[in-house]
C-alpha cells in the first residue's frame, strides 16, 4: 500500500420534493446543497437509494451530494442506502438542515449530537445508528406566535427580510460544508458559527 486512500464524502441536504416546498424553511438544506453543486460543476441528477444524488471529486477523493426524496421525516433511509453502498462512516457525513432555534441568516456547526426535535434528524440518527455526523444548521426563524403549529411553520414561506438573510446564510452554508472536509468542524465552527456577515 503506497499510502492512505482519500477519503470519500457525503454531503446530504434536507429537504421536501414538490414545487410547493421549494422555498419553504424546511427546504433550507435542499437550496445549500443546489450551491455546493453549483460551486463545483456537479449535477445533482441520478435517481436512486430513494433521492437524488450527484457524484464529484473534491480534495483527492470522491464527493456525493444527496436531496433525500423521501419527504423530511424519513430522510433516514436514503441516507443510509447511499452511505452504505458507497462505505461512508457517520463521521464523514454532513447534514444541511433547516433550525427554528437559530434566527435567519445564522449558521451553528456542530461535530455531533441529538436530534433537536427536527424530524429528518432523527430519522438519519434512527437509521444510522449513530449521532455521530456532522451537521450544519441554518437559521430559519422561531415560530411567529407559540401556539402555532410547528408543521405549518416550517412549510411556511418567509418573508422578503428573511429571505434574503436566509440567501445569504445558505451561501455560507455551502461554504461551511466544504471547509469541514477541508479543515474539520472545529476550524468550519470557528469561522461560521454564531454571527451574520
Amino acid at each position: 500500500m503506497f499510502g492512505k486512500k482519500s477519503e470519500d464524502w457525503l454531503i446530504v441536504g434536507l429537504g421536501n420534493p414538490g414545487k410547493e416546498y421549494e422555498k419553504t424553511r424546511h427546504n433550507a438544506g435542499w437550496r445549500a446543497i443546489d450551491l455546493i453543486a453549483e460551486k463545483l460543476g456537479c449535477k445533482i441528477d441520478k435517481a436512486k437509494f430513494q433521492g437524488l444524488y450527484g457524484q464529484t471529486k473534491y480534495a483527492g477523493g470522491k464527493l456525493f451530494l444527496l436531496k433525500p426524496l423521501t419527504y423530511m421525516n424519513l430522510s433516514g433511509r436514503s441516507v443510509l442506502q447511499l452511505s452504505a453502498y458507497f462505505h461512508i462512516p457517520p463521521q464523514r457525513i454532513i447534514v444541511l438542515f433547516d433550525d427554528i432555534s437559530l434566527e435567519p441568516g445564522r449558521l451553528r456547526i456542530r461535530s455531533d449530537g441529538s436530534a433537536g426535535g427536527h424530524n429528518g434528524i432523527k430519522s438519519i440518527i434512527g437509521e444510522l445508528g449513530s449521532q455521530d455526523f456532522p451537521r450544519v444548521k441554518i437559521g430559519v426563524g422561531a415560530k411567529a406566535h407559540p401556539e402555532q403549529d410547528l408543521a405549518d411553520w416550517v412549510l411556511s414561506s418567509m418573508s422578503a427580510s428573511e429571505e434574503k438573510a436566509l440567501v445569504s446564510a445558505l451561501d455560507r452554508a455551502a461554504d461551511a460544508a466544504l471547509c469541514i472536509i477541508d479543515k474539520g468542524v472545529p476550524e468550519a465552527a470557528n469561522r461560521f458559527n454564531g454571527s451574520k456577515p
